[in-house]
């Protein structure tokens, strides 16, 4: 009966053992429960008018479908206006801008306030948006908050651990972490603070705690850089490597 009951405890302690270590292969939150597992949204841009035969929605959507396909897995959306019918600025348009995100024209949304409604209903504890940058002449990688609100530093230290893991695993150089406020091309303002920002980051429009937008590579010097496939999985693996390390020390 000893005998038994022991050889029934290691088998229990086994399996325990093989189901853990795979878990911690495939995922290194410390949740088990997926309902548990904290709501990521993506936004690739959707602008498909910057740089020179260049499509900064492609190049973008590809980096966040890699994200989204890398491990760990998460509770994750995209929200994408790239084709809607019935939005202004859906494939175009700055989010800077007042009219181009903000207004609605003709009783049209812009393809940033449709987006924004959409990630919104998923209740997001994150929010990603992924662009490229243009006019630099820098091959490097920029990160983007919103000043003013109460998540400010904790966005500051995601968006930094994000550029320096996007830097680590490309060669891109690490242009630090920015304010919305301070690309000086703004019109759009957040109604709290009075400054120039971005729409999608605005405490005001995106309900998500934690925000941040990544400027990746610049759409000239960096243009074939970013149009190739292997590039565009490493940048989106480096960002959710990064990504669920900081949501693990956050749990």
């Amino acid at each position: 009966m000893k005998n038994i009951i022991t050889s029934s405890l290691l088998i229990i302690t086994i399996s325990t053992s093989f189901v853990n270590s795979d878990e911690q292969s495939i995922d290194t939150l410390p949740i088990t429960n997926a309902e548990e597992r904290p709501v990521i949204v993506w936004q690739p841009s959707h602008q498909t008018n910057t740089g020179i035969n260049f499509s900064e929605a492609a190049v973008c959507n590809a980096i966040v479908e890699a994200a989204m396909d890398a491990k760990p897995r998460l509770k994750e959306h995209k929200v994408w206006s790239l084709g809607q019918k019935r939005l202004h600025h859906s494939n175009v348009g700055s989010n800077t801008i007042v009219e181009q995100t903000s207004a609605v024209i003709n009783g049209q949304l812009s393809g940033y306030a449709w987006e924004l409604e959409k990630a919104n209903k998923k209740e997001p504890k994150v929010f990603i948006s992924v662009h490229n940058n243009g006019g630099t002449k820098r091959h490097a990688v920029w990160g983007f908050i919103h000043e003013g609100d109460k998540f400010e530093a904790e966005n500051r230290a995601l968006a930094s651990r994000l550029v320096k893991a996007i830097s680590a695993a490309t060669g891109l150089e690490d242009r630090g972490v920015l304010f919305d406020s301070s690309t000086g091309r703004n019109d759009y303002k957040c109604k709290t603070s009075g400054k120039l920002a971005f729409f999608s980051l605005d405490e005001n429009v995106n309900k998500a705690p934690y925000r941040v937008l990544l400027e990746v590579g610049d759409n000239g010097v960096s243009k074939e850089f970013l149009e190739n496939p292997i590039n565009q999985r490493k940048l989106g693996e480096a960002i959710k490597r990064a990504l669920a390390a900081w949501l693990a020390e956050k749990q």
